[in-house]
């Protein structure tokens, strides 16, 4: 194997164990994703295809897809992070927001159409850091493996 195919294939792999880690924390950790985690994923199947592509057709796209889509969930990642942490705003469908003014059947409507799941709750964390943070950290290792695989060639 080239050193390019070498990082391609690192750098695909380490979206792979996210994007498994992210599920098992679902199916077997019984942690439900709100909105922005499942936002944080799509892109880590983007960058398993692009894997494929640079490994078995065409290594510069590839690795230039692959980039991109590393980049775009890190940043949902530090998106998502901010919401957490309360430095803004989240998506009004998934986080708590303003209720002054709200009637209280405006609030009870409310209320009830707000998902079980809300983008604004951590609801794991490990040395002070959620998955959110972990993901945008850990993608942005593997933007940086991807743009390596991009000059490698």
């Amino acid at each position: 194997m080239t050193r390019q195919e070498i990082l391609i294939l690192l750098a695909a792999a380490g979206s792979a164990a996210l994007l498994i880690g992210a599920l098992a924390f679902q199916h077997i950790g019984g942690m439900a994703p709100c909105k922005l985690c499942l936002w944080q994923r799509w892109p880590h199947g983007v960058a398993i295809g692009a894997g494929a592509l640079g490994l078995f057709a065409r290594p510069v796209p590839g690795a230039g897809l692959g980039a991109l889509a590393a980049l775009a969930t890190a940043l949902i990642g530090g998106y998502h992070t901010g919401v957490e942490r309360g430095w803004w705003q989240g998506p009004s469908d998934c986080s708590g927001g303003p209720v002054a003014g709200l009637s209280s059947d405006e609030l009870l409507a409310r209320i009830m159409a707000a998902p079980l799941v809300r983008c604004d709750e951590v609801p794991w964390e490990m040395w002070g850091l959620s998955m959110a943070s972990w993901n945008a950290l850990a993608s942005a290792g593997l933007a940086v493996i991807w743009l390596m695989a991009l000059r490698a060639r």
